[in-house]
Formats: C-alpha cells, structure tokens, sequence
C-alpha cells in the first residue's frame, strides 16, 4: 500500500502557492508527509496560567494580571514600564521599542495576560518585551489558554511560526482520513509499549496539556521515543544500502608475496604491538578480497594508526597500485608526508606531496607525477580530489582524521579509483574514539577495527584543573621542566585578541612568558604561518632547539615529540572533550612521567566543571568520547554539524542509545522481509539521494 500522504505535493494545502512551496522547500518540505516529519525542537506551555508570587527566574511562563502602573521612564534606554499584580505578586514589563498607542493601551485596573522568560529585575521579576494581550473587562482570565503545548520549528525566510502550525494542523487532520503507512512492524512496537506511527505524530506535534512536559522538552517522551526509533532505523538501512550497493562492485586484488611490506616492518625502530598486528592483518585480509574495503581504524592519539597504514600500502605499491593518503590540515599531511618520505624511500617507493598552496610550477610536477604513475604513494590535502587530479591506477585510498572532512569530499577522493565496475579500497582513520553507540549508527557500513594498545613503556598522563588566577606558579612549574630537560607545549585558544572571547591570544602570550622565562628559547606556532614555516618550527621542537612551544590548536593532530612531557592548556573550559584529549595526547609519547594542566577562567559553568572532571578522572579516549557525546551531541563529536552525517531530527545519540540494539534487530527483520519499507524510511527520513553520504 502507497504512503498517500508522501506523494501529495504541499501546494494541497490551504495558505500554500508557489511563492511559500518555494520558501518550504528550503526546509526539506515538499510533501505532506514532509510536514508531518518537520518536527518541533522545543515547546511553550500556554496551557495553564503561573501565579506571579510563584515565578522563577529563566522561566517562561503565562501570567494574567491587572495594571497597576505605565510608566515611560528616561533612564540608560528610554522604555516603557507596566506593572501588573494577581494578587499573589507583581511583575514589571519592561518595553523599549513601543509606540504612544502601547502606552495607553496599559491603562491602570486593565487585565493583562502576557507570556515571556520571566527575568530578575529591581526589587521584583520582569518579563522584557512579552506577547500580551488586553482583555476585555468581561473577558475570563482563561479563556485564551492553549489546548496543547505551544510547539516550536525550525524556520526559513517568508515562513514563521505561525505559517507552521497552521500548515502542521491542516497536515494532522487529513492524517485522520488518509494513510501514513507505519514501517515498524508492530511487535516491536509493542515490546517497547511504544504507540503507532500516527499516535506519536499527534503527540509530538500538538501535546495535550496532561503530558509529562519534561519527558516532551527531554525527548523522553513515549512518542518521541517511538519517532527516534524509526528515524535511526532509517539511518542505519540507508548506510547498510550504501554497503550492499558497494559489494556489487570489484577491487584491486591485493594479494603480493609481501615483500615490500616486511622490508618495511624490518626497517622500523620499534616492534609492532599486538593490536597493530590484529588491525593490520584486518586490513591486508580485506585489501585481499575482490570487494572494495570499507574499514574505520580507531586509535587513541599515540597507537600508531599511521605506521599501520603506511604498512597497507607498502602491500598496495608491490602489487602495482597507487596509494593517496589524504589529511585535513597542511601540518597533518605533512606529518605524515615525512615519515612516509622516511619509510618509503629506502624501498624505492617514490612520495608525491600534493596541497593547494604548491606554487604553480612544484603543482604541475605533483600532478603529472600522479598522473604517470611515476610516484605510487601521494600524500596530501583536499587539494587531492580537485578536478584536475587524475591518478594512474588507484588501488588505496587512505584518509585520516577522517570526521574533520566534509562528506562529498571524501566521496571525491574514492571516486578518483572509480570506473564502471571498480572501487579502490578505503582505509579511514581517527584518533577520536567513537563510542559504540556513535559508531553503530553514523558507520553502519564500515567494518571497524580498534588499536586498544599503547606502545610498552608509555606512562598515563597525569591531569589537573587550575584557575587561571594560579597562573604565576604554573610558569614556575613549566622553568623547571627545562631546566629538568624536558620541553612544554603551552596552547592557546586564539591567534589574536578578541573583544568577544575571554581568551589569552597566543601572540600576547608569547611575549609575556619571554619576559618571564628570559633565559630559555620559546617559539610559536599557528594555523596561519606558512608550510615551511610550521614546519622548520616543530622540527626545531623536535630537536630540542626550542625548550617552550606556544602554539594554537593547530598541534592537536600529528606531531610526535617524545621529549615533551608538560602541556598547558589555556581556557580550557571552552573547548569540547574530545578535542582536550587530543590535545592532551601531545605529551606522554616517551618514557618521561607527563603531566596536563588545564587552566580555566571562573566562573565555571556546570557543564565546564563537568568536562574538567572528567579529563582530571581518565585518560581513556573511549570513555572521554562517550561522555563528550552525551554533553555535546554526535554533530559536535563527529564535526558534522555542517556537513549532513548523524544529523537527527528527532533522535539524540547518547540520550537514545538504548534503542540501538532494537534498531539493529529491526533493520534486519526489514532487510530481509520488506525491502519496500526499507527504500521508505530511507526517503521519508534521508530524502532522495541524500543516503550517499555512508558510501565514503
């Protein structure tokens, strides 16, 4: 049976032509089903009035009271002030735009109902520019309640709040008298004591007033509960389509003697630990089969993800493939591009280096070298997949820190390797580890392998969390690591100051911890020196040439300097978890105890002091990334708030994670009985076309 309300265009409805269809479309709206699954994010309750003696601050609430005063008052602004009483306390409204016509409107014994975030104000609360309303002297103080809570969308241009609800309710009622088919097959409904599909739309859309409102506002609610259920089935069966869809698909053979790559495993200074030797033989048994690799390599910072891969494609060059290992920033890849460059040369396997500030002439040379085939290893940017770079035979594609790239450009790097019946394999990496209920669901198509090992002799790094004003003892601290022999990194949060951030630029830093600590060498580093720069900077760090490094984020990834084993970092109350691990993850890459001080600005608010707490209690990257996911969301986690992966309407990973192993249970019933529901729930949560994003 066909989804009647999924091919009825929005124009049906009353209030909808062509100029507002063109509006909704830039919300994802084009069907009636399209209005029924733009679901609000937060609610208002207009449904009963709050007593004024009872009001708290940062509270919205609906009150009814009579005019007491109206006042305009010349003070810092010109505004109007109207307080009104219930008889259980006063309230002031505050007005500063409003017109002569407002004033006399507030006259003295007139009732009012406003509704606004109730605020602290001098010597009683007020509400600061509320919806209000007049009433009539023989008006009910209730009779303009709601029914239902007051629902809240996300908006465009030429369609506000009010266009919504009123396209919402027409939508509602015509789901009375026409079909929305529910997908979810009812057992599992019922094991859950979840309602049906159109249950859970009324619900979510119009709350009656006896819901539990702070499961609603908590998406806790039965119904919301029910709708993020089926939105991650949606995700999960668009990623397993994306898997099954690329298994149709050859790739290269890799399967050579391996000589190439034991030379290189002979070569290197350090033996493999025992979850590299399981990760890597992982990969080589995919890389061996005919169907393209689709696997996610976790590590924490420090376990060696990248000699693993340099190993895969040491397999890839001796069985005649070329290999691009793709990295977000220049001082990744050029992290990367070194020891690449000392791994491989001694081989004879030949490193092209590929980003988009080459000069034009060094740009030419890269892209004809990976055109010829000259170079079979390519290590680079996002420089890599533009148009006018042609690979001669791609066999590997390697990307790493693979949540910091857009979706489309990662597809372009693989589509590079692709002809009409090939795929290269895909090998992608990330030191942020991603909790299982992270990787469940936004990597359903990858088989993921986890090097859950550090190399021996690596200690914990001891963390602590200090307040800013305690700031003369930590450059004390950081004189005598130096003067031990040990180097420091001190990271900033900006290259420059900011009337907007209460942060320490890192310019200005630098010069203060000069006049401080004359008598040792201190450098900077930033996003925004050149390449050459950046790096004659960290090999001098790495050298021991400069004792004290300020620096940017932009050391959060890549750079190995076993002999740093003290960090600072500044305001750390403003960044998310995974990224203060990452961070941390500089130091402890030697044998030397490590340690991490986090400095922070007070006051801290609850979930700072919360983050702080954390990092204090554990260096592990797993436990770290479940917590950051559960404070910050997947978006933030991921980094794809802007790029469309785990991107939910409804379902919030961490608050949902219960229902993951009944989302697994549920796509499988689906892929195996109904394979119409499927393609369904695909378009009615994804779109059309939109599932692509899993194939990279």
């Amino acid at each position: 049976m066909t989804d009647s309300l999924e091919s009825m265009s929005v124009e049906t409805l009353k209030g909808v032509g062509a100029a507002v269809s063109a509006r909704l479309e830039k919300l994802g709206i084009h069907t009636l089903q399209d209005v029924l699954f733009h679901l609000p994010f937060r609610y208002q309750d207009r449904t009963r009035l709050s007593r004024i003696g009872e009001l708290r601050p940062g509270v919205e609430a609906l009150v009814c009271g009579e005019v007491l005063l109206a006042e305009v008052v010349l003070r810092q602004r010109r505004s109007l002030l109207v307080r009104i009483n219930d008889g259980t306390g006063s309230i002031t409204l505050r007005f500063f735009h409003f017109t002569q016509g407002q004033v006399s409107q507030f006259a003295k014994g007139k009732s009012v109902q406003c509704f606004a975030e109730v605020r602290r104000g001098a010597g009683m609360p007020e509400m600061v520019h509320p919806e209000y309303k007049i009433l009539s002297d023989d008006t009910p103080t209730n009779v303009s309640l709601s029914n239902t809570l007051t629902p809240f969308y996300h908006t465009t241009e030429g369609v506000q709040q009010g266009t919504l609800r009123k396209l919402t309710d027409q939508a509602l009622a015509l789901l009375d008298q026409q079909l929305l088919h529910d997908h979810i097959p009812h057992n599992h409904l019922n094991d859950r004591q979840l309602p049906d599909l159109a249950s859970a739309l009324r619900i979510v859309h119009r709350p009656p007033p006896d819901a539990d409102v702070s499961a609603l506002m908590d998406g806790l609610h039965p119904a919301h509960q029910r709708l993020a259920l089926e939105e991650l089935v949606a995700h999960r069966l668009g990623l397993r389509l994306l898997r099954v869809e690329a298994q149709t698909y050859q790739a290269p053979l890799v399967r050579p003697p391996g000589k190439l790559l034991a030379d290189l495993r002979s070569s290197l200074s350090f033996e493999l630990t025992h979850a590299q030797q399981r990760v890597l033989k992982d990969v080589l048994d995919d890389m061996g089969n005919a169907e393209p690799m689709l696997r996610l390599v976790q590590g924490d910072v420090g376990s060696g993800k990248t000699v693993v891969a340099a190993l895969a494609a040491a397999q890839a060059v001796e069985a005649g493939y070329q290999v691009a290992m793709m990295a977000p920033t220049e001082l990744l890849a050029e992290q990367h591009m070194l020891n690449f460059t000392q791994w491989f040369e001694s081989l004879g396997i030949r490193v092209a280096w590929l980003t988009g500030k080459l000069r034009v002439a060094a740009r030419r040379a890269s892209i004809e070298a990976i055109a010829t085939g000259t170079h079979q290893v390519v290590v680079g940017t996002h420089a890599l997949f533009q148009k006018d770079v042609q690979f001669s035979n791609l066999g590997l594609a390697i990307i790493d820190e693979q949540h910091r790239f857009g979706v489309h450009q990662r597809m372009a790097l693989r589509n590079k390797g692709a002809n009409t019946a090939s795929l290269p394999h895909q090998l992608v990496m990330t030191a942020t580890p991603i909790p299982r209920t992270l990787a469940m669901t936004a990597y359903a198509d990858l088989d993921v392998s986890v090097i859950d090992e550090l190399p021996p002799g690596r200690k914990p790094v001891t963390t602590v969390a200090l307040d800013n004003v305690r700031r003369d003892e930590i450059v004390t601290r950081v004189g005598a690591a130096i003067e031990q022999g040990r180097q420091v990194y001190w990271v900033c949060t900006l290259i420059e100051e900011s009337d907007s951030l209460q942060a320490e630029a890192a310019e200005d830093t630098l010069q203060i911890l000069r006049e401080q600590l004359p008598q040792h060498r201190i450098g900077l580093i930033h996003g925004r020196l050149k390449s050459s720069e950046k790096e004659q900077l960290m090999q001098s760090f790495k050298q021991q040439e400069i004792d004290l490094l300020v620096a940017t984020t932009v050391i959060e990834v890549g750079v190995d300097v076993p002999n740093a084993s003290l960090m600072i970092i500044e305001n750390s109350e403003r960044l998310g978890l995974s990224q203060l691990h990452q961070l941390r993850g500089r130091v402890g890459r030697g044998s030397a105890q490590s340690s991490c001080m986090l400095l922070y600005q007070s006051p801290l608010s609850s979930n700072a002091r919360e983050r702080l707490g954390i990092m204090r209690q554990t260096n592990d990257g797993f436990l770290v990334a479940q917590k950051d996911l559960e404070l910050r969301g997947a978006g933030e986690v991921l980094g794809t708030r802007q790029t469309g992966l785990a991107e939910f309407r409804i379902a919030r990973l961490g608050r949902d994670d219960g229902l993951l192993d009944d989302v697994t249970l549920i796509a499988d019933d689906l892929l195996t009985n109904s394979r119409n529901s499927v393609d369904a729930l695909v378009r009615r949560w994804i779109g059309e076309g939109k599932q692509e994003y899993g194939g990279v």
